[in-house]
């Protein structure tokens, strides 16, 4: 599999929900928003059920590490979320597969990881990034560590063990560090 990157500048975040909307629809820029504003991996995101809202919390345990994600929910991810639910109240998933409706003897299923990955690759492609599914947390991670220069808080957002791994993974490089010691003086 590719490396992929997380998404610097916000003109392109935009940019790149803009086009998933015009190339793939509005389900699949909701899924970058949403993916965004959550920090989940990709399997845990589209496997989010209306149930697993409450008020202004998302409860989601992690597939792949079997903790419990509570996640506080931010004006733009409710947003994003209650209109979902207005649009398609008969929904069981917030990324309901329309693929199913056709089968009647088949329940509900979400997006499947493979098309959220072609639709977020080929936008990558588009903007001149290696863009993937993954990008949307390291994204989420890059920007917050941008902010607050808080690597802790990044560790725990995206729920990971080691510093080292959360610097690799939302793409500060030694260059980055060396220019904040360069920039920064006391």
């Amino acid at each position: 599999m590719a490396e992929v990157y997380a998404v610097k500048n916000l003109d392109t975040v935009k940019l790149v929900s803009h086009l998933l909307e015009r190339t793939f629809g509005k389900q699949m820029a909701d899924v970058w928003d949403l993916g965004l504003n959550l920090a989940l991996r990709i399997s845990d995101l589209l496997n989010i059920r209306f149930a697993d809202i409450e008020g202004d919390t998302l409860r989601v345990v992690e597939s792949k590490t079997g903790k419990t994600a509570v996640i506080k929910l931010n004006d733009k991810a409710r947003a994003i979320i209650e209109r979902i639910q207005a649009e398609s109240p008969d929904h069981v998933y917030m990324f309901q597969s329309y693929r199913n409706r056709w089968s009647l003897n088949k329940g509900p299923k979400p997006l499947s990881r493979r098309y959220a990955s072609k639709a977020i690759s080929m936008i990558g492609e588009e903007v001149g990034l290696a863009l993937g599914t993954h990008s949307m947390r390291k994204t989420r991670g890059y920007h917050l560590y941008q902010n607050t220069k808080d690597l802790g808080r990044v560790m725990k957002m995206l729920r990971h063990s080691s510093e080292a791994v959360t610097l690799r993974y939302i793409g500060i490089t030694q260059d980055d560090i060396d220019r904040d010691f360069m920039e920064l003086e006391i």
